[in-house]
């Protein structure tokens, strides 16, 4: 029943989206946008944080006059409460082995749970983010070109040797890599993550069945927003250039992201490591996987 409800739903959508594109084309183009862009869920209360974030220390930074969430666990050389000690281990985080994570669509920090328990017995220091419109973060607007202004912003600060990124949050990972060339960062994990934006685009597009109208300005309206075509915004090109190591892994079960995504990144990527999984879907969380993951780092 639910199924049948999301299907005249999206066509109902995808119907008014197209009688309004031959009346006022910008009017539609914006809304398709908007639909495209702003998740429907995955914010966060401050009152009302899961427990796994309620142990990080929390840091607000800025980026276009949006506040944006992240969340620390310091290692052994930041492992404390105390205010005095907190300034002296605020100065030493720079030079601490720090892993960044960065989650997918629909999500926040709190997705890392499982991760968290595995990644803090090795001391290292952890820092999680909320993307836009996500979590604690402000705004309506999600996409993984700002996700990649968050990360530069946080990663100038701490440095991160590390950066694990899943589903789209990796994507974001990639095209900062590209546009930025952070030789900082040492490690890539990815799991589950996009790569061609197109097929991100066509999906979306085919699900409300919009017309070419719609479907060539919006790929207009990309061009304009990131100053990519289309068909050059995708992460495993980017990825022909990577120096770093990486650990990619994918599910050949995963619905919402592809297998073919996570072959790209791995036939791309000169220093991979790649890993098929089954049955973990897209989630991809898994204690073997993860424990996989701490020993690549």
């Amino acid at each position: 029943m639910r199924k049948i409800q999301f299907f005249i739903l999206t066509k109902a959508i995808g119907f008014y989206l197209n009688c309004l594109s031959y009346v006022n084309a910008e009017k539609a183009k914006n809304k398709a946008y908007q639909l495209f862009s702003q998740p429907r869920k995955g914010k966060l209360k401050k009152n009302e944080l899961p427990k796994t974030l309620q142990s990080a220390t929390l840091e607000t930074f800025e980026f276009n006059n949006e506040k944006f969430q992240t969340y620390i666990w310091h290692g052994t050389r930041g492992n404390t409460r105390d205010s005095k000690l907190a300034k002296q281990s605020e100065r030493s985080e720079a030079d601490a082995d720090v892993v960044f994570l960065i989650h997918g669509w629909e999500s926040n920090a709190s997705r890392w749970k499982k991760l968290l328990a595995h990644l803090k017995p090795t001391g290292k220091t952890i820092i999680a983010i909320d993307g836009p419109a996500h979590g604690l973060s402000e705004g309506t607007e999600f996409n993984a070109p700002k996700f990649a202004e968050y990360i530069t912003i946080v990663a100038q600060k701490y440095q991160p040797k590390t950066i694990i990124g899943h589903s789209i949050g990796g994507a974001a990972i990639s095209f900062y890599l590209n546009k930025y060339k952070d030789k900082t960062i040492e490690k890539v994990i990815l799991l589950g993550a996009p790569s061609d934006f197109k097929i991100i685009s066509d999906n979306y597009i085919n699900l409300l069945s919009l017309n070419n109208r719609i479907k060539e300005s919006l790929e207009n309206l990309y061009f304009e927003k990131f100053n990519i075509n289309i068909n050059d915004f995708a992460a495993h090109k980017f990825a022909q250039n990577f120096s770093q190591k990486a650990f990619i892994a994918h599910d050949s079960e995963d619905k919402v992201v592809l297998i073919d995504e996570g072959r790209k990144y791995a036939n791309n990527w000169k220093n991979a490591t790649y890993l098929e999984t089954s049955g973990l879907g897209h989630s991809m969380h898994d204690e073997k996987l993860y424990q996989k993951i701490v020993d690549f780092i």
